[in-house]
């Protein structure tokens, strides 16, 4: 039987000798292993100073608050995405604005941007989503005309390239995830980039309780530290990245070339952006001859995953209680209903590329 995963972390026995040799050496919490990453992280993004972080969650949630985020401020995002891009907005005190996203790239619609400022309006956070970069200079008008914070949510987008630059260096933070099945891992694990020295302090102290020296807390902290356990695996992982990066964009080609059923929309590439297709996500139109979870079925019936990034839109989420409410963020929610993401990983081989475009050819 056929098992090819949505997902398989690419780990080698440098990986395991790299952790192995942290655990012999008995320093298992933050020390040079984690400098090391940040430093290493920093450089390759284009940032002057990397803060490594235990998540993708707390790299958003650190970012907001030492850009003094707080209650009764507003951060707008956009509507499409994971729910932590929003959700770290509310674990500062703050309330979410939802901006609709490109109905061809699914990043934040910048012509709508504008709209959604208000007098309490603080931050705009991007997301560089499935692998693809935001609208940067978009973005980066509207927060200069109102004084506003730029964080870019870049868990799913480690060394994508907007107009030749890497994504990390052009906000006030850039916000990182090296979740077991990003395009370069940790376990868990995440990075906070920035070129203001203020910040990186500010950075340093918020995810350390707080503490400017032993047992000396100047402000409220977490334990949001990164062990070097985790960071020796993604010392590893970052030096074969672009490697990883260009397997999965190489298979995004074949699929773009051999997928070619009616109905099947294949990812649409914004001029200027270089993808990593941390998923390649297809969009289904009524044209298309099954149903989404039939053809979900179906695929599974062959032994190939797939996955929905992300079946409700995060304005619909229970959570922020928009539920009840004329939708603001239309093309969210029909691509949460259309969308769904393929194999894309640097572990397929060219045989199960072939078999999956097959598959799907012979769908009716």
């Amino acid at each position: 039987m056929v098992n090819i995963p949505i997902a398989r972390p690419a780990i080698g026995q440098e990986e395991i000798s790299a952790v192995t040799a942290v655990l012999e050496s008995g320093m298992l919490a933050s020390g040079d292993k984690v400098i090391e990453l940040e430093t290493k992280f920093a450089d390759y993004c284009g940032a002057t100073y990397g803060v490594a972080i235990n998540n993708g969650t707390a790299a958003l949630h650190a970012a907001l608050l030492a850009a003094d985020i707080g209650h009764g401020d507003e951060v707008i995002v956009p509507s499409f995405s994971f729910i932590a891009t929003a959700s770290a907005v509310l674990m500062c005190g703050a309330k979410p604005i939802f901006c609709d996203v490109n109905d061809q790239t699914y990043t934040i619609d910048t012509g709508q941007l504008e709209e959604r400022v208000t007098p309490r309006t603080r931050a705009v956070i991007g997301v560089h989503l499935f692998g693809q970069p935001f609208d940067v200079q978009g973005v980066q008008k509207v927060c200069e005309l109102h004084n506003l914070k730029l964080i870019e949510d870049a868990a799913q987008a480690h060394g994508a390239l907007y107009n030749g630059s890497k994504v990390g260096s052009f906000g006030h933070f850039g916000c990182f995830s090296f979740y077991a099945t990003k395009n370069m891992i940790t376990g868990e694990g995440g990075m906070v980039t920035t070129s203001e020295k203020a910040y990186a302090e500010r950075l340093r102290l918020i995810i350390n309780h707080g503490q400017s020296e032993k047992y000396v807390h100047t402000r409220l902290g977490y334990n949001y530290r990164m062990t070097d356990m985790a960071a020796a695996l993604g010392i590893v992982q970052l030096k074969k990245l672009e490697k990883f990066n260009l397997r999965r964009r190489k298979n995004a080609d074949f699929y773009n070339a051999n997928l070619s059923v009616k109905g099947l929309v294949t990812p649409v590439v914004a001029p200027g952006m270089h993808h990593v297709y941390h998923q390649y996500v297809i969009r289904l139109t009524d044209e298309f001859p099954m149903k989404r979870d039939a053809f979900i079925d179906y695929l599974k019936s062959k032994g190939i995953g797939s996955a929905v990034h992300y079946p409700i839109p995060i304005h619909r989420q229970p959570v922020f209680g928009l539920t009840n409410y004329p939708d603001p963020c239309p093309v969210s929610t029909q691509l949460s209903s259309s969308v769904l993401s393929l194999p894309v990983h640097p572990l397929l081989d060219q045989k199960e590329l072939a078999f999956i475009c097959d598959t799907i050819n012979r769908v009716k």
